[in-house]
């Protein structure tokens, strides 16, 4: 392993390079990002060199799978888990996941540690340094940099510099906390348990969810033998320091699901709290967010670590593209512009759903089975409920005039040659498709043909994003002549 492992610093800090603080997911990816691009980067983390088997998230979205597959990542991660292609919710509404428009057309329940371990292995080979047991005291930054205060392991206080510092540790960020930033938000609801069990019973739904009265309960297999169980009772509200056993597990179950399906042998078993919140901002000078430092929401819809991965796909390249001397620094805005609204509508979206689930009373009863009538009816609404919690139906801004394709996520189209796209931006370069007959020299892309007959050329950002796009004009000439510069991002 590059780098050095005891919370040390070393001699890929400073001028040109990335701190990254926190080494879960979002900070795992967007290390590996930035050290497959060729900048020096080094994850700070406090804890010693471990990956816990243990951890809440443990599912996928076909969004944060496509990123996964642009990495070569995706193939392997679905083989350790559970592929979901139906869901059936509040014992009414069934939802067919085989509809999504993406190569992943269903929800894969995988553990967290599953997808680290992945996303280490490549930030390794990418060489990526590591300092474990180093924890962030302070910040300081000025107009070329920024330096970190850092305790490690044996009580030594050190300074990291580098051009740039990315938190991505956590709700309770020492890097937001840091720079100022607020996290505003609240409590949503309190007492939620969680464990990792075996089963006597084997569920008749591959995920078994629903909600009565004052309890919630939530099961889905692991695919080890284990079953993820997520739980609250509205009427049992204690704090997160309160002990938890399995029978209190098995009640909720019993009240929320008709019965306990024989839990026993429980591996983890974790009381905790859910909130709602966001930083204002996910930039401050030479310093971002990502992750949970930037948002935290309630699990419902399994979309906190997908929320974070895929902040940390758009900010990779960008913050590469300026440091490699590509792109101006003011590309870093959009990270704020076009991240910042989508973690507030996940707010809204898992808030909306924890609502429906424990909704009681009669008013919200008759509420829920309209929304859930609607969904599973009219598929105008559907495809628009699932986009949002899958991911794929996120669109950033476009300039006013710009082509309709531009901000759109761009699927995982074939390319002539037996290739298809998301393998092409495997090199975390832009990708130009483009007809057939056309061709197009200079700058730094990657240039591929359609395998069908389409007659537009679309350039492809390194996060799967449409950045350009060109249809025939009047003499059915296309124009090839991508622009030097959009988004801030320079093609020369």
């Amino acid at each position: 392993m590059n780098g050095t492992t005891n919370g040390t610093t070393n001699d890929r800090t400073g001028v040109g390079s990335v701190l990254v603080v926190g080494s879960g997911p979002t900070g795992l990816l967007l290390a590996g990002d930035l050290a497959a691009a060729g900048v020096p980067v080094t994850l700070v983390e406090k804890r010693a060199r471990t990956i816990s088997n243990l951890s809440r998230a443990f599912v996928v979205h076909a969004r944060t799978l496509e990123q996964l597959d642009a990495r070569g990542l995706a193939d392997e991660i679905e083989e350790r888990g559970q592929v979901l292609d139906r869901l059936r919710l509040f014992g009414r509404l069934t939802v067919d996941l085989g509809d999504l428009p993406s190569r992943f057309n269903h929800l894969l329940v995988v553990p967290q540690y599953e997808v680290e371990k992945a996303l280490a292995r490549r930030a390794v080979e990418a060489g990526v340094s590591f300092a474990y047991e180093t924890e962030v005291t302070g910040l300081t930054q000025g107009t070329d940099g920024v330096t970190l205060q850092v305790r490690t392991a044996d009580g030594e206080s050190k300074e990291m510099s580098a051009a740039y510092v990315v938190g991505t540790d956590g709700m309770r960020s020492a890097v937001r906390e840091a720079v100022g930033l607020p996290f505003p938000g609240r409590s949503v609801i309190r007492s939620v348990v969680l464990a990792d069990v075996r089963l006597a019973e084997r569920p008749e739904n591959l995920l078994t969810v629903n909600a009565v009265g004052d309890a919630f309960a939530f099961i889905a297999p692991f695919g080890d033998g284990y079953y993820r169980v997520i739980g609250w009772n509205r009427a049992h509200d204690v704090p997160d320091s309160t002990p938890l056993d399995l029978d209190e597990i098995k009640e909720i179950a019993r009240l929320a699901l008709g019965r306990d399906f024989g839990m026993h042998d429980a591996r983890w078993m974790s009381r905790f709290h859910s909130d709602e919140r966001q930083a204002p901002a996910y930039r401050v000078g030479r310093v971002l967010l990502a992750g949970d430092a930037a948002h935290v929401h309630t699990p419902a819809g399994g979309q906190g670590m997908n929320t974070g991965l895929q902040d940390a796909a758009n900010l990779g390249w960008k913050l590469a593209a300026v440091l490699n001397g590509r792109a101006d620094k003011a590309l870093l805005d959009t990270y704020q512009a076009e991240r910042h609204p989508v973690g507030r509508a996940v707010l809204r979206s898992s808030g909306g759903i924890v609502r429906m689930a424990m909704a009681r009373r009669p008013w919200t009863l008759a509420a829920r089975a309209v929304l859930t009538g609607l969904v599973d009816r009219v598929h105008p609404a559907r495809d628009r409920a699932l986009g949002q919690i899958t991911g794929i139906g996120f669109r950033y801004p476009a300039a006013k005039g710009a082509h309709a394709l531009v901000g759109r996520r761009v699927p995982d189209v074939a390319l002539r040659g037996g290739t298809r796209l998301y393998e092409a931006l495997r090199d975390g370069e832009f990708v130009l498709i483009l007809p057939e007959e056309a061709e197009h020299k200079g700058g730094p892309v990657r240039v591929e043909h359609w395998a069908s007959d389409r007659r537009t050329a679309l350039l492809v950002r390194p996060d799967g994003y449409a950045a350009w796009a060109s249809e025939p004009g009047k003499r059915g000439v296309i124009s090839t002549d991508v622009p030097e510069e959009f988004a801030g991002y320079s093609l020369q």
